[in-house]
């Protein structure tokens, strides 16, 4: 990011006006928006494949992570004539049930479109399980299963490492390749497996409630796989209903809006297995600092979703 003068940048041949530099968007981390835009500059080179041809839902902070903040789905009107978007259909439908409406989506492609998102306070990034193609923009099937394991109270990122190995030796026993892992930034984990040939959202759904079910048999007095809030005490849901071409998850390597600037992290089996050993939740707790550190040293150990 070469500067030009006051808050003018050139990104990649693109010119940016960066605003509110100094605002500090976590308080109790003295994180600023400039260490923001910093973070997202410098690890776009691997969270940029990740997001690109996906329609983007921004959750955006003007007043830091103490202050309001809001989805947004359409492009902000103001958006730079260079970003790209996507048209796709809204979740709702009219009396004949096609689409009553569609939503213009932002796909971040590259590095510019990354850092003007940030600079909208846009701290949060999330995309659907399916991407646009050359056919259209209509989702017609996911390109990989996620298990996204949320702790109910009581419970921590440690008994979701616990579910994780779990779920993931059931998957490698029955035929398929071991799922990766990423922290959600926040208080749990999500799994990610990509099919190895195209199935329909349907049978993705059905799949990933067979295996949230059986880990609930298996091991009722940590699993729930109801979205009941009384149910959840003591135990970790598993939500399968994520596989859905509406719902979208956290990118990786997107911050989150936590008291600290942590991020949605892959982390590694060992790494999994370390945590649930020690029983300290601090052990699959990421700050951007740190991803930048790892990413400098591992690489992407997202890379093989990219397909």
């Amino acid at each position: 990011m070469t500067s030009t003068g006051g808050t003018e940048v050139e990104v990649d041949g693109r010119r940016l006006r960066l605003t509110n530099l100094d605002k500090v968007m976590y308080p109790q981390a003295g994180f600023a928006k400039r260490d923001v835009l910093t973070y997202y500059a410098t690890i776009a080179a691997v969270m940029v494949p990740h997001l690109a041809g996906r329609p983007a839902t921004f959750r955006r902070y003007p007043d830091g992570v103490e202050g309001k903040s809001f989805f947004e789905k359409n492009v902000p009107r103001h958006a730079p004539s260079w970003v790209k978007t996507v048209v796709v259909p809204s979740r709702r439908e009219d009396e004949t049930g096609h689409p009553a409406d569609t939503v213009e989506h932002v796909v971040i492609g590259d590095i510019p479109t990354l850092v003007w998102a940030a600079n909208l306070a846009a701290l949060e990034l999330h995309v659907p399980l399916w991407h646009t193609t050359r056919s259209g923009t209509r989702a017609t099937h996911p390109d990989f299963a996620v298990f996204d394991l949320d702790p109910g109270p009581g419970t921590s990122v440690v008994d979701c490492g616990r579910l994780a190995i779990w779920i993931a030796d059931y998957v490698d026993t029955h035929g398929h390749a071991r799922p990766l892992v990423k922290t959600s930034g926040s208080k749990g984990l999500q799994l990610y497996l990509r099919y190895p040939k195209p199935v329909t959202w349907d049978q993705a759904r059905r799949w990933a409630l067979g295996i949230a079910e059986e880990m609930e048999r298996t091991h009722p007095d940590l699993v729930v796989t109801s979205m009941t809030k009384a149910k959840r005490a003591g135990k970790i849901l598993i939500d399968w209903s994520q596989n859905h071409p509406v719902k979208t998850t956290v990118a990786v390597y997107s911050l989150r809006a936590r008291p600290e600037p942590t991020v949605s992290t892959p982390v590694t089996w060992d790494e999994v297995a370390r945590c649930v050993d020690s029983g300290d939740p601090q052990d699959l707790t990421f700050r951007a600092t740190d991803v930048i550190a790892r990413v400098a040293r591992d690489g992407d150990l997202f890379a093989p979703l990219l397909g």
